[in-house]
């Protein structure tokens, strides 16, 4: 089976590498926090001390990070030791750009895929994530599908344009929720009937996953995500929203938390 090397151990990234070893690929793996490697090297990985050494002798090359910066920063390091006949799969939320960017540095013989995924971390641990594929991903699809189903989206770089989409409109709806829930509070309306008339309509989606629990997709990260997507075009709600979310990030208690602990942030949030 394919050596894998899989960089970035956070909630997201440490279950979908576990995925992997349960498939019984050879896994190494990396994470900026040394001590996050331990559970999966006691499970059967092998821990690499820095990037560059856990893919020197991969097949397949998978990041798992938090943002732009960090894609670039270890992209740096792992680009000029990466061998002919290895694919390098982007599963971080970055954009096109940044894919973009890597496809113009990555060496000849080497082939990039951008394959971001849809669903937080109880699908992750299930292995019924959304991978939406960019590239020419035929050479790893079968790996993909480890972590759930894979739709394939189109040339390289469209997977990240799609995950950007798809994040937009999740977070946009947790923010609507939240205030939607701000003014029944406000008007008296009791939290169960307003929950209930909203799920029941066409936020339904929305409303579970601003009150989703045992989930996880960080505050700050959703700031970083909207970033992306008001980068690219004018979109003047989602500009709207990154103040809330925003204003929950600066919270020490509630910005790496889940966006459900956003949303209630933005619900009781005074204006000032």
């Amino acid at each position: 089976m394919e050596k894998i090397a899989f960089l970035g151990l956070g909630h997201m990234g440490e279950p979908m590498a576990r995925q992997l070893l349960a498939a019984g690929h050879p896994l190494v793996v990396w994470n900026r926090t040394r001590e996050k490697t331990a559970v999966l090297v006691a499970e059967g990985a092998t821990a690499a001390a820095g990037p560059a050494e856990a893919v020197r002798e991969a097949d397949v090359v998978i990041t798992m990070l938090a943002g732009p910066d960090a894609v670039r920063e270890v992209g740096d390091l792992v680009t000029p030791v990466l061998r002919p006949g290895v694919h390098w799969v982007e599963m971080s939320t970055v954009g096109p750009d940044v894919v973009r960017e890597l496809a113009g540095r990555v060496p000849d013989g080497v082939t990039l895929v951008d394959a971001p995924v849809m669903g937080s971390t109880d699908k992750a641990a299930a292995g019924r994530l959304g991978i939406l594929a960019g590239g020419d991903a035929a050479g790893v699809e079968h790996i993909l599908a480890r972590f759930g189903p894979v739709t394939r989206t189109g040339p390289l770089g469209s997977g990240a344009a799609l995950k950007l989409v798809v994040n937009t409109a999740v977070i946009g709806g947790v923010a609507l929720v939240a205030e939607a829930m701000k003014l029944a509070d406000t008007l008296g309306v009791a939290e169960s009937a307003a929950r209930e008339a909203l799920a029941a309509g066409p936020l339904g989606g929305a409303v579970a996953r601003a009150f989703a629990t045992d989930v996880h997709f960080a505050g700050d990260l959703a700031v970083k995500d909207i970033a992306l997507a008001t980068n690219a075009v004018r979109l003047p709600v989602m500009e709207a929203v990154a103040g809330h979310f925003e204003a929950a990030a600066a919270d020490p208690d509630v910005g790496h938390e889940d966006i459900a602990r956003a949303a209630a942030h933005i619900r009781t949030r005074r204006d000032t």
